[in-house]
């Protein structure tokens, strides 16, 4: 590890988050599709339709954030 220079721990770090934000922004994306046709499915929920519709657009939101910022690899500036 101390062989390493500061540049390739760094890239390496850049890399690991860019895989961890595509793969967290992609299970956050497709977990809103799933709120969004949960009933077309078959599963039901007890809350009213505009919450479960207002959660599944907010994971949605966030989920192509999370890939968004994957994409980008801006993590120091």
């Amino acid at each position: 590890m101390r062989n390493e220079s500061p540049d390739r721990r760094t890239k390496g770090y850049i890399l690991m988050r860019a895989i961890m934000d595509y793969g967290m922004g992609v299970l956050i994306f497709f977990m809103g599709v799933f709120f969004l046709l949960s009933e077309r499915i078959g599963f039901s929920f007890n809350v009213a339709n505009s919450y479960r519709y207002f959660f599944a657009g907010l994971c949605m939101l966030y989920g192509g954030f999370r890939i968004y910022r994957g994409y980008k690899k801006n993590y120091f500036n």
